[in-house]
């Protein structure tokens, strides 16, 4: 009769599946949390976005005054033609200095609007800020693109930037174009600059430039 074979003892665990179980939960957190992250950002942006336009929106409103100034009953009807300087208005009757990007340097100041001109003339338009919604405050500053005042007949197309009063045509055979018709005053270009100011320290600039004859 044989004698059973001696039994094994069972293997001792190592705990090396408890391992990889925890180093894979830990790459499903940081998995978890850069998803989160991401979402987070593009909500943000959004959010950005949206503020942004709204911004955009209310500054449109200044330049909606502006052009009210300049039609029939406007504060600037008259004051246009005869290139006079008018505070109150926020107008300019010369073209008023700005840094690199365009922008006014009267519109970059903090509170009270004050800033040279290209002649070298302080500039401090004391019209009353547009309140737009949300706690937005919306200035805006209108300028005359000519280097002095004066009607535009007397400064001349050199001291002024103008439309032209004819469209160039390039290319083709010139011979085909068409006589030219009666020469038409070219009118002097007005530029309207606006800042608005928004919670949190937020700030969004617009332009706007019309022709108006004198």
């Amino acid at each position: 009769m044989k004698t059973p074979s001696k039994m094994r003892a069972p293997a001792r665990e190592r705990g090396v599946v408890l391992l990889f179980c925890l180093i894979i939960l830990v790459v499903l957190l940081a998995g978890g949390v850069a998803v989160m992250r991401s979402m987070y950002t593009s909500l943000f942006g959004a959010g950005n976005l949206a503020f942004k336009r709204d911004l955009v929106n209310q500054g449109e409103l200044a330049i909606a005054q502006a052009m009210r100034e300049f039609q029939s009953g406007g504060s600037l009807v008259t004051t246009a033609a005869t290139a006079a300087h008018r505070p109150t208005a926020n107008y300019s009757a010369i073209q008023l200095r700005a840094n690199d990007h365009g922008i006014p340097q009267v519109l970059l100041q903090k509170t009270t609007l004050t800033g040279p001109d290209v002649a070298g003339n302080t500039f401090t338009p004391s019209g009353t800020p547009i309140s737009g919604n949300g706690g937005v405050t919306v200035r805006y500053v209108i300028d005359r693109m000519c280097n002095a005042t004066g009607t535009f007949s007397t400064i001349g197309k050199s001291g002024c930037v103008y439309t032209p009063s004819k469209t160039q045509t390039d290319g083709g055979d010139q011979s085909q174009l068409a006589t030219p018709g009666p020469s038409i005053p070219s009118p002097p270009i007005y530029r309207v600059s606006v800042r608005v100011d928004g919670p949190r320290d937020t700030q969004v600039f617009l332009q706007a430039s019309f022709s108006k004859p004198e």
